[in-house]
């Protein structure tokens, strides 16, 4: 990962340090245990336990180093920063598919915490980058999968 800046909003670096102290303050301890019991049962060149909790402990220590390079990089979008007369970071956007009328609201963000489950898109996702910048009322064409979908900006608040 390259030391590229992470744009975060607040809530964003909030998750993502509450993520960082749960890793370091109690997952670390669990799988330190797990490892100590896994021992007490003999042989570890044949434990399984042994295997997945050194597995778990790997992952546990990668994951906090990236989330601490995250950290570092971050940049946090103040509500202050965010732009209702276009389409900026931190943004929540509302987009009209022209071709089925399905109404979205869309809150753009950066890449680190991004969740289209939770209607929060990237800054760099096809339809992101298509409306980064634009103003009400605009009609945009993203580049998906599946071909080109018409976007109408309906409405841009913070």
């Amino acid at each position: 990962m390259s030391d590229k800046e992470v744009i975060l909003t607040p809530e964003g670096l909030k998750k993502l340090e509450e993520e960082l102290e749960t890793l370091k303050s109690v997952k670390r301890r669990e799988v330190a245990e797990r490892i100590k019991v896994a021992i007490g049962y003999g042989d570890i060149s044949e434990n399984s336990e042994y295997e997945d909790a050194k597995n778990e402990q790997a992952f546990i220590e990668g994951r906090i180093i990236t989330l601490e390079k995250l950290l570092r990089n971050a940049r946090i979008i103040n509500s202050d920063e965010i732009d209702t007369d276009a389409v900026s970071i931190g943004a929540t956007v509302t987009v009209e598919d022209l071709e089925f009328g399905d109404i979205t609201e869309y809150t753009i963000v950066g890449t680190a915490e991004s969740n289209p489950l939770q209607n929060k898109i990237s800054n760099e996702s096809p339809v992101g980058k298509a409306i980064l910048g634009k103003k009400k009322g605009t009609v945009v064409d993203v580049s998906v999968p599946a071909g080109v979908i018409q976007y109408k900006i309906v409405d841009i608040k913070k």
